[in-house]
């Protein structure tokens, strides 16, 4: 338990106490009661079961920062990622596989843990306001795609990011950030064509009166929009949905069909309307710069701390190791993370009005 163990311990007790009260004062405001001034606009009825909804998400959400936040001060005063870190260390000693490992260990004991309150808040909550469509196997087919996929690209990307660290020490950040800027991009490019299919079914949007009336649209803003397709979101939730992705000619628009049953042909549009005023302002580049910026800046910090032994002894390691290193840095970290989301949260806040 040394210095750098109990500023951790404050760091989290103070960012658990934060958040608990920030959750408190927005649950203040929540009234189920229509104000006036939306009167000719909701259904007073619709709008107490939303405030209703939002008001048990908050609750449990609550719960689970809380359960949460107890279980990683055991790991901390109980040397539970020590622990994991002897358990990888029977396993393996090679640099790279003893971080996957270690890593690996992780992911399935938090998924384990988090997979009750995942199955509550599908099942009981989301089932009880009319959204859930999620059947069993569909639930149990995510998570285990999920954890394959957290395998093959995470597990890929920290084995590549350990072997620019024993390559070149130090400088590894430079390499890291070559390697985030290039896999940021790829994603942006290709999320919709090569994830999405793992989980869902995308159709291009049939011809008709829906597709003219976007085409018109896209076509009187100078927004050149090809690629429109349809998405089964009915599967998992009644909620509706739409979003944009891809950049440049990789650029697509995608419509849950839940959206298509639920609002008319204008309102649809007017929804793409608001999505190509991002693109039009170049809300999306900014903010794929930023992310790009924050992620130097963070590896570059990251590469002046991560051979300090200081940081894998307060998580009970003997001597400098780069995956305990790894986890105290995040902890760390977290307040300068605050920050900077807050900071971008107003900027978000500014280009959605």
């Amino acid at each position: 338990m040394n210095t750098v163990f109990f500023i951790i311990i404050g760091i989290i007790t103070a960012d658990f106490v934060l958040e608990r009260y920030l959750d408190y004062l927005n649950g203040k405001c929540l009234n189920p009661e229509l104000p006036d001034e939306l009167k000719d606009v909701f259904d007073a009825d619709q709008y107490r079961k939303q405030q209703e909804y939002k008001r048990q998400n908050d609750r449990f959400s609550s719960i689970t920062s809380t359960f949460n936040f107890f279980v990683i001060l055991l790991m901390l005063f109980l040397g539970g990622f020590a622990l994991v870190d002897g358990w990888a260390r029977g396993i393996t000693n090679h640099p790279v596989l003893l971080v996957l490992v270690f890593f690996g260990i992780l992911a399935l004991a938090m998924d384990l843990i988090s997979t009750p309150f995942s199955v509550y808040d599908t099942f009981v909550i989301e089932e009880k306001f009319g959204f859930n469509r999620t059947t069993p196997r569909t639930f149990i087919l995510d998570k285990i795609k999920s954890l394959l996929l957290g395998a093959v690209i995470g597990g890929g990307l920290l084995a590549l990011v350990v072997w620019f660290y024993q390559a070149t020490g130090s400088l590894f950040w430079l390499y890291a950030w070559a390697l985030a800027v290039v896999f940021t991009v790829f994603i942006s490019l290709f999320y919709s064509s090569l994830i999405v299919p793992l989980f869902n079914k995308q159709t291009p949007l049939p011809e008709g009166e829906l597709r003219d009336a976007i085409k018109a649209f896209s076509d009187r803003v100078g927004f050149k929009l090809v690629n429109i397709f349809v998405i089964d979101g009915s599967k998992r939730s009644a909620k509706a949905n739409a979003y944009f992705t891809g950049l440049g000619p990789k650029k697509r628009v995608v419509l849950y069909d839940t959206l298509i049953s639920d609002l008319t042909t204008d309102e649809i549009v007017a929804v793409l309307a608001h999505e190509i005023g991002h693109y039009k302002k170049k809300h999306m580049l900014f903010g794929l710069m930023a992310g790009i910026a924050q992620t130097g800046i963070t590896l570059f910090i990251l590469s002046l701390l991560i051979s300090n032994p200081a940081l894998s002894e307060a998580l009970g390691g003997s001597g400098a190791s780069f995956h305990l290193g790894l986890i105290a840095f995040g902890m760390l970290y977290s307040p300068v993370s605050l920050l900077t989301g807050l900071l971008m949260n107003q900027v978000s806040r500014r280009n959605e009005y």
